[in-house]
């Protein structure tokens, strides 16, 4: 019988696993509180809280997504090299894949959590598709001349923008925006909730922010896709030289710009290099991490890896949990927990994700969403459980 284990990279689920913990950090912050709104250190006046907010910004904000988005471009190209391997026609296995991850995504999106990143992982997953043929070392080097080049333009126009108007100004913070989702979420009704589920989607997912977004999620596809290539989290152990010294420098570049807001000045501008530049390099930090510490067989990151497994049941999971304990169709707990304690609340939860992704893959190949996401791409059912 075919076992699907047999073509993993266990690394690579150790990094999902962990991404969707630093996701579901970051994520946390927005369910119990209108965080797209606000700011933090008003918002929440106890230390602790403010405390527990800078740890989040620091190592986890701007970061997990790019890590993510390394790890979607790297298994694009593990299909598109193993359905070549198979002499299967791969562009229509991409495509229903990628619908079907945008079908997912606007269920996610309009019906669960405004948050939702998987229909921006469908749209650029479709660009992505134009540059398969690329050699390794060509889509590396892409990856990162799209992420590099407009981050630094738009770093200068802020700079620019910094220089022209007050501070206030430049304000990304609506109080007024931010009582009314407290307002809705806590005690709406679920059409009053859709209504600003959608306004608080389009306020980060309009035409305008897409800019952003394609120079914030796409070169790391192409990043990606270029070490998938070029067969990287293969080769550990002969790239175990290269791969330490560029977690140093990685590591130390990107925790001074994450650490740069509190360092000098919290303004536009620090901000926008915390997360454009310091976020992304802490996320090839703790690729290299995991995959230095994979190759040692340690059983510690090893945890992560039922979570990754099943990443995208957990991702949907964590949205499902969050919105019933925090919106007014169930437990109507929005605005009445603390950043410190919407933390402790992620690492229960994703406790019990472990011991529930490590029972469930006793005894599946998949998580559910996995395996009818893999139905749709092969038009076949799957074997699910194991015998």
């Amino acid at each position: 019988m075919y076992t699907p284990e047999k073509e993993r990279i266990v690394s690579l689920d150790m990094m999902r696993g962990f991404a969707i913990l630093g996701i579901f950090l970051v994520n946390m912050l927005s369910f119990h509180s209108p965080l797209l709104y606000l700011d933090p250190f008003s918002w929440w006046e106890s230390y602790l809280d403010k405390g527990t907010y800078i740890f989040i910004d620091v190592f986890a904000q701007g970061s997990f997504y790019p890590l993510f988005s390394l790890l979607f471009g790297y298994g694009l190209v593990l299909l598109y090299e193993r359905t070549i391997k198979r002499e299967q026609a791969f562009l229509p296995i991409a495509t229903r894949r990628l619908l079907a991850l945008l079908f997912i995504g606007m269920l996610h999106a309009f019906f669960i959590w405004h948050g939702d990143i998987l229909i921006t992982y469908a749209i650029f997953g479709f660009l992505f598709l134009l540059f398969r043929k690329l050699s390794g070392t060509a889509m590396i080097i892409t990856g990162a001349l799209f992420w590099i080049i407009p981050n630094l333009l738009l770093t200068l126009l802020f700079v620019v923008a910094l220089l022209l108007s007050p501070v206030g100004e430049l304000s990304m913070y609506e109080p007024e925006l931010a009582r009314q989702s407290v307002e809705i979420y806590q005690q709406g009704s679920y059409f009053s909730i859709f209504q600003q589920r959608f306004e608080d989607w389009y306020a980060v997912n309009n035409l305008a922010n897409g800019v952003f977004m394609l120079f914030s999620i796409f070169p790391f596809f192409l990043i990606g896709g270029g070490a998938a290539k070029l067969k990287w989290m293969e080769k550990v152990t002969e790239l175990k030289k290269p791969f330490f010294i560029s977690l140093l420098i990685f590591l130390t570049v990107g925790l001074f710009l994450k650490l740069s807001p509190y360092i000098f000045d919290k303004n536009i501008v620090n901000e926008y290099i915390q997360d454009s530049f310091g976020g992304p390099m802490l996320a090839f930090s703790f690729a290299l991490v995991i995959a230095l510490w994979a190759e040692k067989s340690n059983r510690f990151p090893k945890i992560f890896a039922p979570v990754g497994k099943m990443s995208m049941s957990n991702y949907l999971l964590q949205s499902i949990v969050s919105t019933i304990l925090f919106y007014s169709y169930g437990f109507g707990l929005y605005d009445q927990i603390s950043a410190f304690w919407g933390t402790a609340l992620v690492v229960l939860i994703y406790i019990l994700q472990i011991v529930w992704s490590s029972f469930w893959l006793k005894n599946h190949y998949y998580g559910p969403v996995e395996w009818l996401w893999r139905s749709i791409t092969y038009l076949r059912w799957p074997d699910w459980k194991k015998e």
